[in-house]
């Protein structure tokens, strides 16, 4: 009996401002697709302009999903997108469709990838103990102590990460197991797609420095300080939450605090963004099963197209 291979899910992947958004759109034209947003600032609601979420206009009729779903009040976790993601592919694909997943927020990417680690929750008790330790032992005995039961995480965790190594101390308090197990155990969630992973990016990191200052100045003339003032003066939220704290917002939340002036805080916004930018080139270096695309190039849909292609030829052999 021949086996069906595993239906197809195109992960579209890149740094901010890379352009990704206008190609998953003329993607999912072509290949009768529907887009899944693996962006944690889209998820809001009334925070349009500054992270650049789509307009309708721009959708071109495409159905855009896990976009404008909570308050920026709410808080939205790596499980619940895992959760949420892997619903909408399957509705996808069962409907003969193609989920095209977009976006810059690597975390979500990863645990799609590499399954999701549930953590025992914080233990208060043992919390304290461990703070009383970190006081009187110092780091490097803390680290030790973790080289001794969990090598594997003493050697990600740096010394000088104290939070990280009471965190993997705690774990193994709790459960009696090494933290690393639990992300041995994630990797087993492997999903049921044929992962197609495309990475879209400037080839000179200059030029995507130009880019995002562009459109950041375009953001404010487009109204971007009205925008977060709207939010601001909602009085219920606060610099600490996870829509606030988003690139971008907190400068304009800043400059509507009277820290920065106009000039200082697009500077820093336009700072903040390019040190985005750096870590999400850092994130898709490690993507080495992904082809690479330049923002820009010449005939880019063709030849996104073609690859897709040919990936989905080799899935049917």
């Amino acid at each position: 009996m021949k086996i069906q291979p595993n239906p197809p899910a195109i992960f579209l992947m890149g740094p901010t401002a890379s352009g990704k958004t206008a190609l998953s759109v003329q993607l999912a034209q072509a290949l009768n697709g529907e887009i899944i947003s693996v962006d944690s600032a889209l998820v809001f609601k009334g925070m349009d302009i500054g992270t650049a979420k789509p307009t309708m206009d721009e959708r071109s009729g495409i159905p855009h999903h896990l976009i404008d779903i909570l308050d920026p009040a709410e808080s939205y976790s790596t499980g619940q997108f895992r959760k949420q993601a892997l619903a909408l592919m399957g509705d996808i694909s069962r409907r003969g469709k193609i989920p095209i997943l977009v976006g810059g927020t690597m975390l979500y990417f990863n645990v799609l990838n590499s399954g999701l680690a549930v953590l025992p929750e914080a233990d208060p008790t043992i919390r304290v103990k461990l703070d009383n330790d970190l006081e009187q032992l110092g780091k490097e005995a803390l680290h030790s102590r973790l080289a001794g039961i969990d090598p594997v995480a003493a050697a990600r965790i740096h010394p000088n990460d104290p939070q990280r190594v009471q965190r993997a101390l705690e774990v193994y308090e709790i459960s009696g197991k090494p933290l690393t197990s639990f992300f041995i155990e994630a990797q087993a969630q492997d999903i049921p797609y044929q992962k197609i992973k495309l990475i879209i990016a400037p080839q000179d990191r200059s030029i995507l420095h130009e880019i995002i200052a562009r459109r950041f100045k375009q953001m404010l003339e487009q109204g971007f300080i009205d925008e977060v003032a709207a939010l601001y003066q909602r009085g219920d939220l606060t610099e600490k939450m996870p829509s606030v704290r988003a690139v971008g917002y907190r400068q304009v939340w800043s400059y509507l605090q009277d820290e920065y002036d106009l000039e200082t805080m697009t500077e820093k916004a336009i700072i903040a963004t390019r040190q985005l930018a750096k870590r999400q080139f850092t994130w898709l270096r490690r993507e080495t099963d992904a082809t690479n695309f330049q923002t820009g190039q010449k005939e880019l849909l063709a030849k996104v197209l073609a690859e897709i292609d040919e990936k989905l030829s080799g899935m049917k052999v």
